[in-house]
């Protein structure tokens, strides 16, 4: 049952996200409990990991430079935690334009993440705050 639940949330998530404000950012409650940066590294890199060796989606990275795609994700999940970072990527409408990115391969990624978290022992409380922040940016990524 504890596994089913973040897939409950991220359900849930990916719907409200649609209909209602994305959550505030500059709480660093968050930022903190996922281990501050070096943390938030620390789970970029194990999901990222997780991706190299997940087929449903690994093909969507065979052509990204996974150094940049590190680095700009840390800077976004710190900004997104409530951490002291700044996002200087493109926008993800961007950046995932023409990518043909689906739910189920969205979903995957979401794994993907939770493993990594699961690997750093990130309570799922926790994990749960950091899928809400995220939450918003599935419209943005996701093929329509």
């Amino acid at each position: 049952m504890m596994r089913l639940l973040p897939w409950i949330l991220i359900a849930v998530l990916a719907g409200c996200a649609q209909h209602s404000a994305p959550p505030v950012e500059n709480d660093p409650s968050l930022y903190n409990a996922l281990g501050q940066r070096a943390g938030i590294q620390q789970i970029v890199e194990g999901m990222l990991i997780n991706v190299a060796h997940d087929k449903r989606i690994v093909e969507h990275f065979k052509k990204v430079d996974i150094v940049r795609l590190r680095d700009k994700l840390v800077e976004q999940f710190c900004v997104k935690a409530g951490g002291p970072c700044r996002y200087t990527g493109d926008p993800m409408p961007e950046v995932h334009k023409g990518q043909h990115v689906s739910r189920s391969d969205f979903n995957a990624l979401v794994e993907d993440l939770i493993d990594a978290m699961d690997a750093q022992g990130i309570s799922v409380p926790t994990q749960n705050r950091l899928i809400a922040t995220l939450a918003p940016l599935r419209g943005d990524v996701i093929e329509k």
